[in-house]
């Protein structure tokens, strides 16, 4: 059994993705050829935004923007501590600090009022800018954006929305990567919308930070090619990742999605009376890119991975140490206990089988063995 079946959606695109990949065989232009354009077209047409730039990947996505923004030392930006690292990552790259906020233990999500209690102690330390804040989607579901817009009015910070798993979800109708001032998304493999090895894009409404963009991700070019108006990034996304990402598109809008939320609902209408399912809110569709229970403690957790692993069933877990506490950031001096809610989910999350493509018999397997403690 599959963590994530990916073999599967392929003997399923098979015919339509190979197509693909020979015509960028066939024409050459493994660089910014036109299906990398017409990628960005299509994806922004269904986002609803008027602006996507494809890049090399998801962490790159997140180091453009804060580039463009000019984010520096001296500068702050907020990030949950409950996510994969390249959140904070590119902040750190940027010799900008990250700030770490809690999470909201139903949702994982950033914790609105851990947001601004953060924000009220950076401006009355008074020793850096707050500048920006960096919600994430966190398996599927987007940040309470409503909230942390409010919030980014009332300091004067830009919002970069960090939907690396988030794509395909949505508020009130509204797609993932359209929230916030710029959001970006990640094509590695296990996404919700995956190539066949690394990719990433940013959308914007923005016109001149778009442009910018585009500049920074092919080394600062100007008009002209060896025109090097900026400090950039080599960071485009190769022609034949594009080839496979538009049949994986179309796949995903027509059905892939709702098998996604399909199976989820099949999980939590057999686990809820046991198990902390995942909670999304009424007026938000996740695109699941994770399923995940939170467990009473670390023991039963692990205990519980124990005994799927006894039966070749594999599991996750998303994420084993919070950011605060994580080695590299030891200087700032957090310890256990700083962020309560964080350090619950990284003892407490177990992360099952998710996929378009997971097998019915299988799907049942892991509700049995999970039902029943792996017995």
């Amino acid at each position: 059994m599959e963590f994530i079946d990916l073999h599967a959606q392929y003997l399923q695109l098979k015919d339509e993705i190979n197509a693909n990949i020979q015509k960028v065989l066939d024409h050459g232009k493994y660089i910014m050829g036109p299906e990398v354009f017409e990628l960005e077209d299509q994806l922004a047409d269904y986002v609803g935004v008027q602006h996507c730039i494809t890049c090399a990947n998801g962490t790159d996505a997140l180091q453009m923007v804060l580039m463009a923004w000019d984010i520096k030392a001296g500068d702050a930006v907020f990030v949950p501590s409950f996510t994969f690292m390249s959140t904070a990552e590119v902040v750190s790259l940027q010799g900008a600090t990250p700030v770490f906020t809690d999470i909201d233990i139903k949702t994982f999500n950033m914790s609105v009022e851990s947001l601004e209690k953060q924000i009220k102690k950076v401006l009355a330390e008074g020793k850096l800018a707050p500048k920006a804040i960096i919600p994430v989607d966190l398996f599927g579901q987007p940040a309470d954006y409503d909230k942390i817009m409010k919030l980014a009015k009332k300091y004067n910070l830009l919002v970069l929305e960090d939907a690396a798993q988030g794509f395909g979800g949505s508020i009130e109708g509204m797609k993932a990567c359209s929230f916030g001032d710029a959001a970006t998304t990640s094509f590695f493999p296990a996404k919700p919308l995956g190539c066949y090895g690394d990719g990433g894009a940013i959308f914007t409404d923005n016109d001149e930070l778009a442009e910018l963009l585009k500049s920074i991700r092919i080394h600062g070019k100007g008009t002209e090619k060896y025109d090097n108006i900026r400090i950039g990034l080599n960071s485009r996304l190769d022609t034949i990742q594009a080839a496979i990402l538009l049949p994986k598109l179309k796949a995903f809008k027509k059905y892939e999605l709702q098998k996604r939320n399909e199976i989820a609902y099949r999980y939590t209408e057999s686990l809820k009376d046991k198990y902390t399912t995942p909670f999304v809110l009424d007026n938000m569709q996740s695109s699941w890119a994770q399923y995940t229970l939170l467990l009473n403690n670390e023991e039963e957790r692990n205990a519980l991975q124990l005994k799927l692993k006894e039966h070749n069933i594999p599991s996750m877990i998303y994420y084993p140490k919070p950011l605060h506490l994580q080695t590299c950031y030891k200087d700032f001096g957090h310890s256990e206990g700083y962020l309560v809610n964080a350090e619950k989910a990284s003892k407490c999350v177990l992360t099952l089988p998710m996929s378009p493509w997971i097998d019915r018999h299988d799907l049942e397997k892991v509700i049995c063995k999970v039902l029943n403690n792996g017995k």
